[in-house]
């Protein structure tokens, strides 16, 4: 499954190549669905083979590499135009999913754009051919889990294993895909870099404060409808005092770090070079750029003692180059000043929504459809991982913990509310504010909705993974769901379906964010 690590493409003598068709994510496994409960329900309208297409494409590479490699973005819209060319003209209905969303945002500015860049469909392709795009559980400006992932190969779960079998997992046991394995493997995949937050301290909060707010009561509760807007209003809005909040600092190594008020950077790490001691001295079979830091580079990160958005670039640079390097060639997290700027016609910025223009066209809808009530991970404290042969340095510190039951600090993580994989204010906040109304980056004013779903677990081990789930993934069995899209896809528009229904507080969370509309 590894790329090449100098072009992030196949490595020589090596094709892996998605399946195409509805089989290729109706189940993931024998008995655990993806899209085939929308696939059964789509077809009990009317809909078949011929008016559905499953857009596959390979989720390791860069958006635009699987053009390069395999004209993906050709053939989706090639299909899409034959589908709307044979049915009289209808337009179509998008449904990405999660990295599906940013990999379709790509596509709306691929398929705009002159050729050889482009598809060459020229500015009003999307209006004659897209009715609407629901996006599911999107992540539009990233996710802090995808910052653990580069930067340890962690995530809740894991690190909780971790601390159960201390230096296990990262030895290379009888051979098995070990921590090693895994990160030699994943730095090899361009297309995570589109899942770091985008938008920097800005959207995401800085050392002292986040749009969610200080508060770090976490407790379970049944949440009430909330939604109080307009189905196409402007939310142009000031930035609220915030004051002392940990959620904004993504990383901190210590416990003390992420949450006191005030702080000092000690070592500024653009300054530290790599020393010529390895932080492995013994033969590792398994290559990963730690093994090239030295002792003094992997202090000098700890040392540093607080990452935000704003920062995770920098440290991301410093401990995985080979990768940023690549990377940093297709993906942007920024926020545009002057979006006519031309650089913003390159495909680095296209699935970056804060540095990017909806297309032009009016009557389309963009939905924004995701699950709330779950902790989803937000923040992480690290630590340094004690030196055990081929090892990597830093792992998260399970033994933080917020000192409450209802503390969002557990086990090393901070959480915040969200579908258990995206946060709300990654999804949903474009839909609140960025894109509602008229605004640079909405400029001909497509109307937005946010529908988001509460989540209930199953009542017992018969229903399986539940009709009222809000998780990421099993979100697409939630009968509510499938019901609004099911009602979309017959032609209802989003007033039909009631326009916003909100259960979370990401038009509060979006009126802190000083974002230029």
């Amino acid at each position: 499954m590894s790329l090449d690590n100098e072009t992030g493409l196949d490595p020589p003598g090596i094709r892996v190549r998605p399946v195409s068709g509805l089989v290729a994510a109706d189940y993931f496994a024998a008995g655990y669905f993806v899209w085939v409960v929308l696939i059964a329900n789509l077809a009990q309208i009317g809909y078949e083979e011929k008016t559905m297409y499953m857009a596959a494409y390979d989720w390791r590479l860069s958006f635009q590499n699987t053009e390069v490699r395999d004209q993906t973005l050709s053939r989706i819209k090639s299909n899409i135009e034959l589908m709307v060319a044979t049915n009289g003209g209808k337009k179509v209905v998008v449904i990405p999913h999660s990295m599906g969303v940013l990999y379709f945002l790509h596509f709306m500015k691929w398929v705009e754009a002159p050729a050889p860049m482009g598809g060459g469909g020229g500015s009003e392709w999307c209006a004659k051919h897209i009715k609407a795009v629901m996006n599911i559980g999107a992540p539009f400006l990233g996710v802090p889990k995808s910052v653990s992932g580069l930067f340890s190969i962690e995530a809740r779960d894991i690190a909780i294993a971790r601390a159960f079998a201390p230096g296990f997992l990262d030895k290379d046991v009888f051979g098995l895909q070990t921590f090693q394995h895994l990160m030699q493997m994943t730095r090899t995949w361009d297309s995570t870099m589109s899942m770091i937050p985008k938008g920097g301290d800005t959207t995401w909060g800085g050392l002292d404060w986040s749009p969610e707010g200080g508060s770090l009561n976490c407790s379970a509760k049944k949440l009430k409808n909330n939604s109080t807007h307009n189905i196409c209003q402007n939310a142009n809005s000031n930035l609220g005092d915030m004051k002392s909040v940990n959620y904004g600092r993504i990383i901190s190594f210590g416990k003390g770090f992420c949450c006191l008020e005030l702080y000092m950077i000690i070592v500024d790490q653009h300054d530290t070079v790599k020393g010529d001691t390895l932080v492995n001295s013994s033969n590792c079979d398994i290559w990963i750029e730690y093994h090239e830091m030295g002792n003094g580079g992997i202090k000098a990160v700890a040392d540093y003692k607080v990452y935000t958005a704003g920062s995770i670039l920098d440290l991301l640079h410093f401990v995985a180059p080979k990768l940023i390097a690549r990377g940093g060639a297709h993906f942007s997290y920024g926020i545009a000043d002057n979006l006519d700027d031309p650089k913003y016609e390159h495909y680095q910025y296209w699935s970056n929504p804060l540095e990017t223009k909806l297309p032009n066209a009016p009557d389309m809808e963009i939905y924004s459809m995701y699950g709330v009530g779950i902790p989803t991970e937000r923040a992480y404290v690290y630590k340094l991982a004690t030196a055990t042969g081929c090892y990597i340095p830093f792992q998260i510190d399970t033994s933080a913990e917020g000192g409450s039951e209802d503390s969002c600090l557990k086990g090393g993580v901070f959480s915040a509310n969200g579908d258990e994989t995206v946060p709300v204010l990654s999804a949903g906040l474009m839909c609140a504010k960025g894109w509602r109304g008229k605004t640079r980056f909405n400029p001909s004013g497509i109307c937005t909705y946010i529908r988001e779903y509460n989540h209930t677990s199953p009542a017992n081990l018969l229903e399986g993974r539940g009709t009222q789930s809000g998780a990421h993934v099993d979100i697409m069995g939630n009968f509510a769901l499938v019901e609004d899209i099911i009602r979309a896809a017959a032609g209802a528009p989003g007033e039909d379906l009631g326009g916003d229904r909100v259960y979370s507080d990401i038009f509060k969370w979006s009126d802190r964010i000083n974002l230029q509309l």
